[in-house]
């Protein structure tokens, strides 16, 4: 990298720190519209009656069926994308941010529609798109934003931490893919609790925004504090008790984008440290399905993890807090990381 002075470091942080309020305050603005429209045309999100093997899903239903009472709405993630979107227009760079704001978008087109399908009711049990349309459409998405990593950008290499370099070629389009995919379901998985994932997603992107500007990147970097300016002025509203929730919309918005930006970095190897949370959240969806499909019987009282230790007797502000806590904690040991293990 080369060597950055105090001036342009200075002026650099000023113009990210202005796009990040640029996009709190959009967010702000556009959240009495969308309540508007979400209440006069019902957003109601539908609680899932079955889980992957058919069965009913007796433990969730229990501990949510009073928030499902309240009526509340969902996709409020929208206003996060649009927030976003309408400020990276004004840094837009095709090396830095051109591939995470397509993430972004596509993302939340594809939860667009599953969340569409879940308020029409036509999801037959599952409330939404099947898993595996889901899978195959962020996957596709994916592999066509790795295709212009490799190709477009010149990208062939990941960087492991202490080590250095790893030449991968044309199978980087396979990693770029599988980040995608692994970080957007893993975000998705973990939008259960009001204020989890987007507390969750506001110190993961500002651990990486911090990485980008480290590395030089400021274009990558004030699209990070973009978003954490837009999560902001979602969490303002979401927290416990929410008024709206993200819906899948925001969660594979957010969560391609995120796994996008790991790669913009360099960092990929970083970002299950950085998303620790989402990490244990996912695997203990998969620990839960193989359980049951290979042994009939449950690990965990429900999946993923956050549902388990609300049925364990935590309440549901507990494990959001407590989660929150482990994610700041991981967020800063991830660029430590960074910085110690050559990525800078």
């Amino acid at each position: 990298m080369e060597y950055i002075t105090l001036d342009v470091l200075t002026t650099e942080m000023t113009r990210i720190f202005i796009l990040s309020i640029a996009a709190f305050l959009l967010g702000m603005l556009l959240t009495p519209v969308y309540t508007f429209l979400a209440y006069r045309y019902k957003f109601w999100k539908k609680q899932r009656s079955t889980s992957t093997d058919g069965k009913q899903l007796t433990v969730f239903t229990g501990l949510h069926a009073e928030k499902f009472k309240r009526h509340i709405p969902t996709m409020a993630g929208a206003i996060g994308v649009i927030a976003i979107t309408a400020v990276t227009l004004t840094n837009l760079d095709r090396s830095q941010t051109w591939l995470p704001l397509a993430g972004l978008v596509g993302g939340g087109l594809v939860g667009l529609i599953d969340d569409i399908i879940n308020l029409r009711g036509d999801g037959s049990g599952v409330a939404g798109m099947r898993s595996s349309m889901k899978f195959a459409m962020i996957a596709a998405l994916g592999a066509g934003l790795g295709w212009f990593f490799y190709v477009k950008l010149g990208y062939t290499s990941v960087h492991l931490p202490f080590y250095g370099s790893l030449e991968l070629g044309w199978w980087i389009i396979f990693f770029f893919a599988f980040a995608v995919v692994a970080t957007g379901n893993a975000v998705n998985i973990s939008d259960g609790l009001d204020g989890l994932a987007g507390g969750l997603l506001t110190t993961s992107f500002g651990a990486f925004g911090v990485i980008a500007l480290l590395q030089g990147h400021f274009a990558l970097a004030g699209f990070c504090f973009t978003a954490v300016g837009a999560l902001l002025s979602y969490l303002w509203f979401n927290i416990y008790p929410a008024r709206f929730f993200m819906g899948d919309v925001g969660s594979f918005a957010f969560g391609v984008a995120l796994g996008v930006v790991a790669m913009m970095t360099n960092t990929l190897f970083l970002l299950p440290i950085i998303g620790f949370i989402f990490v244990l959240e996912a695997g203990s969806s998969v620990i839960q399905i193989t359980s049951k499909k290979l042994f009939g019987r449950k690990v965990f009282k429900s999946a993923p993890i956050h549902h388990h230790l609300e049925a364990s007797g935590w309440p549901e502000t507990k494990v959001t807090m407590r989660f929150w806590v482990v994610g700041c904690v991981v967020a800063f040991v991830g660029v430590f990381l960074a910085i110690a293990g050559g990525h800078i």
